[in-house]
């Protein structure tokens, strides 16, 4: 039987090279595709065909301001923006994105906004969002979307905070890797959100 130390720098170490085994393993074309050479960066990206950055795997950023659901874009309706591009359902919506692409931008890169509040660019599901305050926030699912929510003045404080001074211009794998292993003070794992977000509900008369 192996019996792996819980020693905290033999444990610091053991998940140092899970994370760099997990990098080596996420691929070099996912790397690429989340790190343009672009003040966007990094993007929840993926290359589509021949198009190496498509944010959010094309789906189209303005429907869910006009139509309150996500929906896939089409190739044929495409702009690029700061050396990203964005799929569209229709001519109509882009025009709306090209006249105004700051409105119509996903917090964080379109990666996960619970992720980001702990400085890691993990996720981002086009499903799971919640527009606040105007602007598009995408999650790695509902859970997290539901974590996030319980607090969101706290949770946007730190995810800026977070994205500005951290995350925004890294390349997200390294980023990634290196906070799973040096976590930040306040890290929860999914369960134990999941169990805030229960007992929240639980609380509400």
């Amino acid at each position: 039987m192996t019996v792996v130390s819980t020693h905290p720098a033999w444990r610091r170490l053991a998940l140092g090279l899970l994370a760099s085994a997990a990098l080596l393993l996420g691929g070099c074309a996912a790397m690429r595709a989340q790190n343009p050479d672009s003040p966007l960066a990094p993007v929840r990206a993926s290359a589509i065909g021949a198009d190496p950055h498509v944010m959010l795997d094309g789906h189209d950023v303005v429907a869910y301001f006009t139509e309150n659901r996500h929906a896939m874009g089409q190739p044929q309706f495409k702009s690029q923006h700061q050396g990203v591009s964005f799929h569209f359902a229709s001519a109509a919506h882009k025009t709306l994105f090209d006249a105004t692409p700051q409105k119509y931008l996903p917090q964080y890169g379109g990666f996960c906004a619970s992720g980001i509040a702990y400085a890691i660019p993990w996720g981002g599901d086009a499903d799971t969002w919640r527009i606040i305050d105007g602007k598009l926030y995408i999650f790695g699912g509902a859970g997290s979307r539901d974590a996030f929510l319980l607090d969101v003045p706290g949770n946007r404080k730190l995810a800026d905070g977070y994205w500005a001074n951290e995350v925004a211009g890294s390349n997200s794998f390294w980023q990634r890797s290196k906070r799973l292993v040096l976590r930040v003070p306040h890290y929860a794992t999914g369960a134990e959100l999941a169990q805030r977000v229960a007992a929240a509900r639980a609380a509400k008369p």
